[in-house]
């Protein structure tokens, strides 16, 4: 019988990214090394089974469990699963691990900077909204651990696979949308994130103004700012561009909001500025949550299909634990939808149109 050989000094030294001398002097109480990396160090070894016989990375029994984690904003502590997408999105994951015999470990954003990565047991990882530069990926990697990514992660490796909607395709539809029913100056009311989402939405409207010689209104989305003051310049007509013959800059008349409160705050905004919704001005929101089809002027939305998304996750990360050489790297696209509602629909013909 072949017997397996056990993890190398160098495989420590990758998963806690640190040299082989640092493991060397963590593990023998020897050098100048500080006190965390030494803890750290000797976790990642016995979490790896380092000195153990036969158990070399990857061929030890499975944890029959899944992690899971949002990494967006990793280090800061706010309650993701208070967002509709998310919560909707941990119940269907949930439900499909089970459904394949694995529990799910759900890790709450403000550990994303701990050294828990190094160490948590468990066969694969789901992360969603992996930003550039995510310590929680480049960990996982470095202990071979299978990811599966929502949303395309900012540097994928040629062996990646992430499940996403198409960001682009989606944008311009619910632009075309809006311009249909008389829009000629929409906002955009994101940029908060660096994740893929956040980016590919910003690069299709902008192409899609450009295209059709329409003003660029971006505006910031701020999660504290309940009463949407961060768009009172492009509803006050202090924007950037677009200034008519009088030199005055026309407010928007529009306003696609990417983040699930941002359509609270755009109604916030409209109300203080005396705007009527829909008749001055139009409102679309990327939400999963059902409270806004019951707002006073229903509001239309965008739903990106979460429980799709997590199941093909799930699938997808349960094929490359289970059978590595089945599935191909690349991406999963599901569907975005457009929920049309009274926040985007004006009676009648568009303005500046003949009966």
């Amino acid at each position: 019988m072949t017997r397996v050989s056990g993890p190398t000094i160098a495989d420590v030294a990758r998963a806690a990214e640190v040299s082989t001398a640092t493991v060397s002097h963590a593990l023998n109480g020897t050098g100048r090394v500080a006190e965390t990396t030494r803890r750290r160090v000797r976790a990642v070894a016995t979490a790896l089974g380092y000195g153990a016989p036969g158990t070399a990375p990857g061929t030890g029994p499975r944890s029959r469990t899944l992690g899971l984690a949002v990494t967006t904003f990793a280090g800061s502590p706010w309650n993701f699963v208070a967002v509709s997408y998310f919560a909707r999105w941990l119940t269907a994951a949930t439900a499909a691990a089970h459904a394949r015999g694995y529990a799910l470990t759900t890790l709450p954003a403000d550990r994303g900077a701990e050294a828990l990565w190094h160490t948590l047991a468990v066969d694969g990882m789901l992360l969603l909204d992996s930003p550039e530069g995510d310590p929680v990926l480049r960990a996982l990697r470095a202990r071979g651990i299978p990811v599966v990514f929502d949303g395309r992660p900012a540097a994928p490796h040629p062996q990646d696979v992430w499940v996403d909607n198409d960001h682009a395709a989606t944008t311009r539809e619910v632009l075309d949308h809006l311009a249909a029913v008389g829009a000629r100056r929409i906002a955009l009311h994101g940029g908060f994130g660096r994740e893929h989402y956040t980016r590919a939405v910003a690069e299709a409207y902008g192409a899609w103004c450009a295209e059709r010689g329409r003003p660029v209104l971006a505006v910031r989305f701020d999660p504290e700012d309940a009463a949407g003051h961060a768009l009172d310049g492009v509803l006050a007509g202090r924007g950037e561009s677009g200034r008519g013959e009088s030199g005055r800059t026309e407010p928007a008349d529009a306003v696609y909001s990417l983040y699930d409160p941002g359509g609270r705050q755009v109604l916030a905004a409209a109300a203080r500025h005396g705007l009527a919704v829909p008749d001055r001005l139009l409102v679309v929101c990327a939400s999963e949550d059902p409270a806004y089809a019951s707002t006073e002027v229903p509001v239309t939305t965008v739903t990106l299909h979460p429980e799709l998304i997590a199941e093909t996750a799930v699938a997808a990360l349960v094929a490359r634990i289970e059978r590595p050489a089945a599935g191909g790297p690349g991406r999963h696209t599901v569907p975005a939808g457009l929920l049309p509602r009274a926040s985007s629909h004006r009676p009648g013909p568009p303005p500046g149109t003949s009966h």
